[in-house]
């Protein structure tokens, strides 16, 4: 079986924002933007891996969510424990003073984990957890 990732979803509050974070802090690149307003899908990724993307979409805009529900998940977004992604770098520690450079909400500086990797962490402007990871 030859199975790869194409996307992966994370909800954004502002579009905007959220575009600018992953363009301008990040590096990605605008892949698809579709819809308008508060209700605009955002694709991106890393210019040189084209076949991988994240899909930013509206956080909640399921007619069938209750207003309890909606409420649980804007307070999980809030605190990063809704979406969440890792992506990896070859210097986490270089990428970290960059994205902290360009003002970026972080949640941890880089440090060596007990489990045998070296990461940093910070969260996007939906809140979303971000880890990235040194690789190789």
């Amino acid at each position: 079986m030859n199975i790869s990732i194409n996307a992966s979803f994370l909800p954004h509050v502002d579009p905007e924002e959220s575009l600018t974070f992953y363009r301008d802090v990040l590096g990605f690149e605008l892949r698809l933007d579709v819809g308008s307003g508060q209700m605009r899908w955002l694709t991106v990724g890393p210019a040189d891996q084209p076949d991988t993307s994240i899909v930013l979409t509206p956080a909640v805009t399921d007619p069938t969510i209750s207003e309890t529900e909606r409420e649980v998940i804007e307070t999980l977004m809030a605190k990063g424990s809704y979406g969440a992604i890792v992506l990896a770098s070859p210097d986490v520690d270089a990428v970290f003073a960059e994205v902290e450079a360009k003002g970026a909400d972080i949640v941890q500086e880089p440090m060596d984990q007990p489990y045998g990797l070296r990461d940093c962490a910070l969260r996007d402007p939906a809140g979303n957890m971000i880890r990235i990871q040194q690789r190789g």
